[in-house]
């Protein structure tokens, strides 16, 4: 039997338990930046709007930290930036989406029952990169053809649909690698992200100071450095896409390699030994979320350290980019805050930062749906542990967690800033308190995850399916200005747009008010459904 032996049977089984999912993330990024096309003409519809739009982004700083280069001054160019930041939501997905049908499914116990069959040692890994990478394709076809049907350039628009798939087969392939490595799936996605984060933080630094920039060289040692280098409709260089090709295929045939030297269910890293004795700390359901949850939290603590002083460091340069483009002001001012274009961009920064602290929540609050298909949670609550004190232990994290990186984020943003400005002691305050701003939303997503868990423990996944769409509404429902109560469905729609707009307590009060709800029917169903249940 070869290694490969039984592959496309497991890849019908990836498709038959993504078949809700997988559609949402291969037409969702597809769709909304084809749709950047007619909201990018109706904002800048002449031509020497688009050549002063162009003129600015394309040597200011900050853009070019947050978005990348602008390679032409035309409507596709300008979408191409505008969009610079989907390859990285596709780069993530895909990571996640390969760890869950390889180390997660290790993690259950599934796979060894499936290898007990006729399958191959590297099936499962085969399948999961397959329909992966297959998905990532689907997207550069169907944004290519979205483009190019709208009267922009065939060969740009396909420069550009590959520039969407390349960070997301290269993630989907170093996401491959990780789930070798280590023996839990969380460290695995934890792990793949931190690579992504790392790359994508690597392609900033070479970007900020412009193209020919003493830093531009670190471009290349990042994959979103060498897509954006194709440069969609501003003279495509094709050979890039053959980089990331190679570097797919080498990271495939590692994790292939590493895959065939360990034992299902093990790493190619051992576990760390703990000492022979707990400290009493560690006691407790409490105690055991810690232990769970410490890691991933500090992790994710660095990172929004790290994005909290990138966002404050690039601040002081957008009052500069927006002081001859009064379009682009406005395109700020739609995305968040109405005081002030500095004050906007906060607005805009933290409304990000509160988005990824939501899957943050979830990811901490679905641990407990982890633990409980791993068969870990019965013979705790077989104790004296009750079932409310142990989702308490996890719940901690998912409420306290995106409240402390939240706050961190603000604190060095808001450092970062007044250093920049000279006035600490005004800005810190401000850009903390627009930080802090967005934990009822999050905490009202995190709710939701909880509902599921309780009520439907077999939908729990749909809650992903629920973040995406909060992403997509709020970074660019204005920009493709969606209906008043499409934009109402997120609930960071309703969070003020803080520092610069008035604060006001109804928003607040009505979102902590349905996170109440939504938490208090989860728990209700979690004491009254068996566990394990689908």
């Amino acid at each position: 039997m070869t290694a490969l032996a039984g592959t496309w049977g497991l890849i019908r089984l990836v498709l038959r338990r993504d078949r809700f999912l997988l559609p949402l993330w291969v037409l969702a990024p597809a769709l909304v930046t084809v749709n950047l096309v007619p909201a990018t003409e109706a904002l800048l519809p002449a031509a020497a709007d688009r050549l002063q739009y162009a003129g600015t982004t394309g040597t200011n700083p900050t853009f070019l930290a947050l978005y990348g280069p602008l390679y032409s001054g035309d409507i596709g160019g300008i979408v191409a930036q505008r969009a610079g930041f989907m390859p990285v939501v596709i780069g993530v997905i895909s990571a996640l989406t390969v760890v869950r049908h390889t180390r997660a499914e290790e993690e259950a116990g599934r796979r060894e029952l499936l290898g007990a069959t006729v399958t191959g040692r590297g099936a499962g890994l085969a399948a999961a990169l397959a329909v992966t990478l297959a998905a990532n394709l689907a997207i550069a076809v169907l944004l290519a053809a979205g483009m190019a049907a709208q009267g922009l350039p065939l060969a740009g628009s396909l420069a550009f649909g590959l520039q969407f798939a390349a960070g997301g087969c290269v993630f989907a392939a170093v996401a491959g690698i990780t789930a070798q490595l280590s023996e839990g799936a969380g460290a695995a996605r934890g792990a793949a992200v931190g690579a992504l984060g790392g790359a994508f933080v690597v392609r900033m630094a070479a970007d900020v100071g412009g193209e020919g920039n003493a830093l531009s060289w670190l471009g290349w040692l990042s994959p979103f450095g060498w897509a954006q280098r194709a440069r969609p409709y501003g003279g495509e260089r094709w050979w890039t896409f053959a980089l990331v090709a190679v570097l797919v295929a080498a990271l495939m045939a590692a994790a292939a390699a590493l895959s065939a030297r360990r034992d299902v269910g093990a790493g190619i890293l051992p576990p760390k030994l703990g000492p022979a004795g707990a400290a009493p700390r560690l006691s407790g359901p409490f105690g055991l979320g810690w232990r769970l949850h410490s890691r991933a939290l500090y992790g994710w603590l660095a990172g929004f350290a790290a994005l909290g002083v990138v966002y404050g460091a690039v601040a002081g340069g957008v009052r500069d980019m927006m002081r001859d483009s009064p379009e682009l002001a406005e395109f700020f001012r739609t995305l968040g805050g109405q005081s002030g274009i500095t004050d906007a961009f906060f607005a805009s920064a933290m409304g990000i930062l509160g988005l990824i602290a939501a899957a943050y929540a979830v990811s901490a609050t679905l641990r407990m749906r982890t633990e409980e298909t791993g068969r870990r949670a019965e013979p705790l609550l077989a104790t004296a542990a009750t079932r409310l004190r142990w989702a308490a232990g996890h719940l901690v994290f998912a409420l306290l967690g995106p409240a402390a990186a939240m706050a961190v984020a603000g604190t060095a943003a808001g450092l970062a800033h007044g250093l920049n400005v000279g006035d600490v002691g005004r800005e810190l305050p401000r850009v903390l308190v627009a930080a802090l701003a967005q934990l009822p939303a999050v905490w009202l997503v995190a709710a939701l995850a909880l509902a599921l868990f309780g009520l439907a423990p077999r939908f729990t996944g749909a809650v992903w399916a629920a973040v995406g769409a909060f992403i997509v509404i709020t970074m660019f429902g204005p920009a493709l200005d969606l209906d008043q109560w499409v934009l109402n469905v997120s609930p960071f729609t309703h969070v003020p747009k803080l520092p610069g707009a008035a604060f006001t307590a109804v928003p607040f009060a009505w979102l902590v008010a349905l996170t109440a709800v939504l938490s208090a029917a989860g728990m209700l169903g979690f004491r009254r459904r068996d566990i394990a249940a689908h």
